[in-house]
């Protein structure tokens, strides 16, 4: 009992098996668009059907109208075999084959006798020599030979009498189903004629789908939409709706943000310029330094983010050309005594907002001025994609700390024993405008032994 349960279970694991093997085959082999998967909903059932319908209605149907005629045919020759046997005047051989020919569409030759050719080979597919040696045999149950390829539209029977050898000609579509493929053309055809229709819908149905993945991939981009209308099925419709009530939550927030942003800079601008002027009144302190520095850095940080907030919320999506960004970074490297260099592989004009994107270059550039001596930058163009990498030599960031460096206000200063004059927003911006773009940074260890900045965007 023991082993049998081993056995089932042994049994039911190689199906298992077999079953996700056969699931991931189709998973990688089968498209993956919506619009070639529906297609093929519409053609494996209807391929289905016809192979059925021609497997087993058309073979069936075809093999018994041959059966019914090869038998009509082997019944006019046993009729006339039975006349040549039993009429013994020879002069009316010559009637019995007018008859023959005119009656039976038959063409007849009474031969003296002789011996059969050897049988020809049979084909690989051959229903009439089948049947109709089937039907000789049962009805006449003499020798026999025949050949139903010699001549196409011919078939020749060859039947060994007593005294004579009996050659028959007839025609091949009277004892075989020889227009049955008209069926068949008429079935494809029309399957094909209903298949460019259904294309046709079925291309009207996927049109409003792709639309609306197009106007949300843009509006992931950060790009503005201004000419899709929801389209299509009652469903396609909801969701273009949904989308559109969705982007229009997104920005009127954005707005909302930038107002109060503006606001609460106007604001904080004037209590920053009091306290300035305040301590330009009250003189000169060892505290009142430390003070004036922690207003200045409030200052710069406020203007810092406001900027970023500003320019994301404005600008419009545009052209931005590398080398001149890069070249500016370049020079700037060389008069901190610096080393800057850079590759682009393949075009170097990027769609993008181009002040939002050239601060994600610049801020990366900063920090790499900042805590290294040498920085490289590398763009190079996927498929879909454009990757930007920037090596440096600096002291790096520690793997547990590489996710907290893009929250805003994070610095590293501290650990590291520098100057103090960042606003902590740096990467945070980065990280944003990346994001805004419909791409995403990561860090990693560079070859140059400090850290790798890898941006990635949607080409």
């Amino acid at each position: 009992m023991a082993s049998m349960d081993f056995l089932s279970k042994v049994q039911n694991s190689n199906i298992w098996s077999w079953w996700r093997f056969a699931a991931r085959w189709l998973r990688h082999w089968l498209p993956t668009g919506l619009y070639t998967r529906s297609l093929l909903i519409i053609l494996l059932p209807m391929i289905l059907l016809q192979a059925v319908v021609v497997t087993l209605v058309m073979e069936r149907h075809w093999q018994m109208v041959t059966e019914r005629l090869s038998a009509a045919v082997t019944r006019d020759i046993a009729a006339i075999i039975e006349i040549l046997e039993t009429e013994e005047d020879e002069a009316d051989e010559a009637r019995i084959v007018r008859i023959a020919r005119e009656k039976l569409d038959l063409s007849i030759y009474i031969e003296p006798k002789q011996e059969l050719p050897a049988p020809l080979p049979r084909q690989y597919f051959s229903i009439l020599d089948n049947i109709l040696e089937d039907q000789i045999t049962l009805q006449i149950g003499k020798p026999f030979w025949i050949d139903t390829y010699g001549n196409g539209s011919l078939v020749e029977i060859r039947i060994q009498l007593e005294d004579h050898t009996l050659r028959v000609f007839t025609r091949r579509n009277q004892a075989y189903a020889s227009n049955t493929h008209i069926f068949i053309v008429w079935m494809v055809g029309a399957s094909l004629v209903l298949v460019g229709i259904s294309v046709l819908f079925l291309r009207g149905q996927i049109r409003p789908i792709l639309s609306l993945a197009q106007a949300a991939e843009s509006f992931g981009k950060g790009q503005k939409i201004t000419q899709y209308t929801p389209r299509g099925a009652d469903e396609v419709r909801r969701a273009g709706l949904a989308f559109i009530l969705m982007r229009e939550r997104i920005e009127r927030q954005l707005e909302q943000r930038t107002a109060m942003l503006n606001g609460v800079s106007h604001d904080l601008r004037t209590i920053l310029t009091r306290f300035k002027l305040q301590l330009a009144l009250a003189g000169e302190s060892a505290g009142l330094e430390e003070l004036d520095r922690d207003v200045d850095d409030m200052q710069s940080m406020l203007e810092a983010y406001l900027a970023f907030a500003r320019d994301g919320a404005e600008e419009d999506f545009g052209t931005l050309a590398l080398p001149q960004v890069l070249e500016k970074l370049r020079v700037d490297f060389e008069l901190h005594d610096k080393v800057m260099t850079y590759n682009i592989y393949g075009n170097d004009v990027i769609a993008a907002r181009p002040n939002a994107f050239a601060r994600l270059i610049g801020n990366i550039a900063a920090n790499a001025q900042r805590y290294a001596n040498t920085l490289h930058v590398d763009v190079r163009h996927a498929p879909k994609s454009v990757i930007l990498t920037f090596d440096d030599d600096g002291p790096g960031i520690p793997d547990e700390l590489r996710e907290d460096v893009f929250k805003p206000f994070f610095r590293l200063d501290e650990a590291r024993n520098l100057n103090s004059s960042g606003t902590g927003l740096g990467l945070s911006i980065v990280k944003d405008i990346a994001i805004s773009h419909g791409g995403d940074i990561t860090l990693d260890k560079s070859p140059l032994g400090g850290l790798r900045v890898i941006v990635r965007i949607p080409a």
